[in-house]
């Protein structure tokens, strides 16, 4: 029986994946246990989960607001200089109490919770790499050398205060093992990442979900389309999320659509709570169009419900394109930003989706997309594909095999040592 820490950051993007490779693990015999935000941890990993608070709170008010408008280098900048490596000081001391409380064998540190990787360097600790998303294998700072140097010298930095001065490893990419969330079938030949990229594919385990969804209402005679944008884009959507209302109505004829609408931004005259609250009150379990064209739900079990859909819009977030793709699913991506227009792009340079501009398509844009998705059968014999290629890489089991291999190699040279 050996020990395992996962150190993961306030994303639910970022912490999903490992909850099916943790669960994987102690179904093994293994012990596992978590650094991160306890309440959004237990709230994905389950209740009754070992949680080392680090840090111990991550409220809405802790979160820096990003101006809506920056992209490219600006962006870069504002994700390390007031997210990233902010973070990971917050979270270097819980970081390191778990580890000498705890006593891994193995530190398991997700891309975006640097703090992990830097301490488990410093103590002594063999750790390893979770990447919820191949953007980062895709060195796209190659081009710009002065923003490449600036990213370096933010990391040095952070290895000064909270690493092994003397070390030399990208706290992003462990020498010894990166898991990756996909396969080369969608995110193509890495460009960085070292000889120890292992792809696993998706993490599908069961998750927690308070989602109520009305399956009934489901008609097995049109095709059902999908909308979201995940967790971490309900305050960017609303026009977005109206053109796609107006766009799927306009096809009533042929399909329904199910809206994940976290802020109620579909209601209005005509909707009807089936929970009793009205829409955007953050109450209630569903917005419901009487006509049965169009449901807009606060959130939805969105692993069950995609074996029901035939195509999905979102916003490219890495872990909804996977399960779509998974399950065989195309896609219209309109990324936002971040990973996302590097995701989406694969999802095109796949066949399996088409991509729209978030910020300025119409109705009419989005439409067509649709159409193209649920038409033609290139998209969809491209989605499925991939998603052969997901299901057999092996996902939260091939993790934790890989995650075994490191232990009986660290446990081997201690034993010759």
């Amino acid at each position: 029986m050996s020990r395992c820490l996962f150190v993961v950051p306030p994303l639910v993007g970022h912490i999903n994946p490992l909850v099916g490779v943790a669960a994987e693990l102690v179904s093994r015999g293994h012990r596992v246990a978590w650094a991160g935000v306890p309440a959004i941890v237990r709230r994905l990993a389950g209740p009754d989960v070992h949680v080392f608070p680090s840090p111990v709170s991550w409220a809405e008010a802790d979160r820096p607001v990003r101006p809506p408008d920056i992209r490219g280098p600006e962006a870069l900048r504002f994700l390390w200089e007031r997210f990233l490596v902010p973070l990971a000081d917050a979270m270097a001391d819980g970081v390191r109490d778990a580890v000498l409380t705890f006593r891994p064998d193995v530190v398991v540190a997700d891309q975006q919770a640097p703090a992990g990787a830097l301490v488990a360097e410093r103590l002594g600790v063999p750790w390893a790499t979770s990447a919820t998303t191949p953007a980062e294998f895709t060195d796209a700072l190659a081009a710009m050398p002065k923003v490449a140097a600036w990213n370096d010298a933010l990391l040095r930095d952070l290895r000064l205060r909270i690493g092994d001065p003397e070390g030399t490893a990208d706290p992003r990419f462990s020498p010894r093992l990166v898991l990756a969330f996909s396969t080369p079938e969608l995110a193509g030949r890495p460009a960085r990442g070292g000889g120890g990229i292992r792809w696993v594919g998706p993490s599908l385990a069961a998750r927690p979900s308070a989602a109520d969804f009305p399956w009934e209402w489901l008609d097995p005679g049109r095709a059902t389309v999908l909308v979201t944008l995940g967790t971490a884009n309900t305050d960017t959507g609303g026009r977005f999320l109206t053109a796609c209302a107006e766009a799927l109505r306009a096809r009533a004829d042929r399909l329904q659509a199910v809206v994940v609408d976290p802020e109620g931004v579909l209601g209005g005259p005509g909707t009807t709570v089936p929970g009793g609250a009205p829409p955007g009150t953050g109450g209630g379990t569903a917005a419901v169009r009487p006509d049965g064209d169009l449901l807009a739900l606060p959130v939805v079990p969105q692993l069950a419900l995609l074996g029901h859909v035939d195509a999905v819009v979102c916003h490219a977030g890495h872990n909804t394109v996977v399960e779509a793709l998974w399950h065989g699913v195309p896609l219209v991506v309109a990324p936002i930003r971040d990973d996302q227009p590097v995701v989406a792009a694969q999802v095109c340079d796949a066949g399996a989706g088409v991509r729209v501009r978030f910020g300025r398509a119409g109705a009419d844009r989005i439409g067509a997309a649709v159409d193209a998705v649920l038409d033609g059968h290139g998209h969809r014999a491209a989605a499925r594909a991939v998603g052969s290629a997901l299901r057999a890489a092996g996902g939260a089991a091939a993790a934790a095999d890989h995650l075994e291999e490191l232990l009986g190699e660290e446990l081997r040279d201690k034993e010759e040592g």
